[in-house]
């Protein structure tokens, strides 16, 4: 597995990585269910996206970059680094097993998976327990019947993505 793009950035490149990032703020804040216990939404997508189209280290800058800027635009409490390195995790990851990868159930199964419990479910409760500090527990238990809910269909979005819909992207991203 390697971690760089094939070529060297160019403006369609980081035109489209831009525009993957404005989606990204734009499903996390307005297009999703936000409590202060569970966040629900697609901002996944766009990370998807750019790990098909341009790799592991593209898509892992369109998730830090679209949490850093969806923090700063439209805050909905303290801003915590954590979250943002989990969010450039995801990206990478997706990028390890969806990039120049022929489209397979396992890979979208995979990704989804580690990103959910390694990253959401672990790391996440870490931020959490750093945040918040006692209680953490309550939190994540509270937490815990979202993943079943949300990694089904983060595994069924994927797999469209990364099948027919992956071909398409990349002939609109080549246009």
């Amino acid at each position: 597995m390697h971690l760089r793009t094939e070529k060297r950035p160019d403006t369609r490149m980081l035109v489209t990585l831009a525009l993957l990032i404005a989606i990204n703020v734009v499903l996390a804040r307005f297009f999703g269910i936000q409590t202060p216990i569970v966040q629900i939404n697609f901002s996944f997508i766009p990370v998807v996206l750019a790990a098909l189209l341009y790799g592991p280290l593209p898509a892992a800058l369109v998730g830090a970059v679209g949490d850093v800027l969806g923090a700063v635009l439209f805050p909905a409490g303290a801003y915590f680094p954590g979250f943002t390195l989990t969010s450039a995790l995801g990206g990478l990851i997706y990028g390890l097993f969806l990039y120049k990868k022929p489209a397979a159930l396992w890979r979208s199964v995979s990704a989804v998976l580690i990103i959910t419990v390694f990253l959401n479910m672990g790391l996440n409760t870490l931020w959490l327990w750093i945040t918040v500090g006692d209680g953490v527990w309550g939190l994540f238990l509270s937490r815990l019947p979202k993943y079943f809910v949300v990694a089904p269909v983060q595994i069924l979005v994927t797999r469209l993505l990364s099948g027919r819909l992956a071909a398409v992207f990349r002939r609109m991203a080549a246009a």
